[in-house]
């Protein structure tokens, strides 16, 4: 796999991560502002379906 397989991989599971907490997150979670929520949420989404890619691939 290249690079862009493993970047579009992590581009998807970015969005599928990032919609399923947004809908069912609510707005009056506290401490937590769903702003961060979304931006953890979205790194670790993307760095887990990139390296997951990546490294799957070097078999």
């Amino acid at each position: 796999m290249g690079f862009g397989k493993d970047f579009i991989n992590g581009i998807v599971s970015l969005v599928i991560s990032v919609a399923v907490t947004v809908a069912m997150a609510d707005d009056d979670d506290e401490p937590y502002d769903m702003m961060d929520m979304v931006l953890a949420v979205g790194m670790s989404a993307f760095l887990s379906g990139f390296f997951t890619s990546y490294f799957a691939g070097e078999s």
